[in-house]
């Protein structure tokens, strides 16, 4: 499945505030959790609908409503969390799980520190969430662990891609749908994404 890019005027306002390297902490924030509520919008289009009955102020009728306990969204630690009030906004009722992990800063390897997942995460669709796509190595652990788990329907939501990172999904996990706001040039020699935003950990808790 080919990577979903947003197109909209708005996204790419919003992206331009990111990417300035003058934009604080705050703002970056909250750019980021509203860019999180656009992608989880475009994600949950296919999203399975049950009939309700319910009442107006004029009359009966049938509605339709999602079945917000089917979903969890998983957040790769730390930068992943930026991304979890905008989603929140959007599901409030979904489970949460979280996968900790950090970046070797010689070999660009990730390294697994923490996994916790709803109990009953295999009968779940799972909405896995970082700002950043870059090398892949952290998003393809995240959908392993998540495999091992027996989850069968993951999606992959990103702020900023790299083609490097979506190859590298898309090659070994073509089931796994990713969606992100744009796809960038390429990696530099340090595995940053270019033109990117910088460190998306960094920037949205003000560590640097």
């Amino acid at each position: 499945m080919k990577a979903i890019e947003l197109n909209h005027p708005l996204v790419e306002h919003k992206l331009s505030i990111l990417r300035n390297k003058k934009t604080g902490t705050k703002e970056f924030r909250e750019i980021v959790s509203e860019l999180a509520t656009m992608l989880c919008y475009e994600a949950m289009k296919d999203a399975e609908l049950n009939e309700i009955e319910i009442e107006t102020p004029i009359q009966k009728m049938t509605a339709h409503v999602i079945n917000e306990d089917k979903y969890a969204f998983v957040p790769i630690l730390r930068a992943g969390t930026g991304m979890l009030d905008g989603i929140i906004k959007v599901v409030p009722n979904a489970k949460i799980g979280h996968i900790g992990m950090y970046r070797d800063e010689e070999t660009f390897v990730p390294n697994v520190y923490f996994f916790k997942v709803p109990k009953d995460i295999e009968k779940r669709d799972v909405i896995i969430l970082d700002p950043m796509l870059a090398t892949g190595g952290s998003g393809l652990d995240a959908i392993e662990l998540l495999k091992e788990k027996g989850v069968k329907n993951i999606k992959f939501l990103c702020i900023i891609a790299a083609p490097e990172g979506i190859k590298r999904i898309e090659e070994k996990h073509p089931d796994v749908q990713i969606y992100c706001a744009h796809i960038d040039e390429k990696l530099n020699e340090h595995a940053y994404i270019v033109p990117g935003l910088g460190d998306a950990g960094d920037r949205i808790f003000g560590t640097k």
